[in-house]
């Protein structure tokens, strides 16, 4: 396996990773909260809201990037090494993004989301 089809399934775990950390920092995740976590989740507030909004994004924006990196396996038109390298960087991207969401820092996630998306589009690009 590539290290750009780990990077999928690393940026598929990235979520889960943000919502562990919503649920889980504060100490009122229990048997009630499981009973309707998307109550729960719905009711949380500051840098715990956050993660889950980043969550929520984590989601949205990995079936786009798992499309370009088969895509750009597929094509073959760049090299495994720049295939791998994007994809890399995306993954970089996302922490970061992350981070930012999670730390409240709106305009420097913003401009991390426009890199995540640049390299998608660059994973699309190079490959044809």
């Amino acid at each position: 396996m590539t290290i750009a089809y780990w990077c999928v399934l690393i940026v598929f775990l990235l979520p889960y990773a943000c919502i562990s950390v919503a649920k889980f920092s504060g100490g009122d995740y229990g048997a009630q909260a499981n009973r309707a976590p998307r109550e729960f989740l719905a009711r949380l507030q500051g840098w715990r809201q956050r993660a889950h909004h980043a969550q929520l994004n984590g989601f949205e924006i990995a079936p786009l990037f798992a499309a370009a990196v088969i895509i750009a396996h597929l094509c073959g038109g760049a090299s495994q090494a720049l295939i791998d390298a994007l994809a890399a960087a995306f993954v970089i991207s996302r922490v970061l993004y992350c981070l930012c969401y999670i730390a409240d820092w709106a305009t420097l996630r913003s401009l991390v989301w426009f890199v995540g998306l640049g390299l998608i589009l660059a994973l699309f690009v190079t490959s044809a």
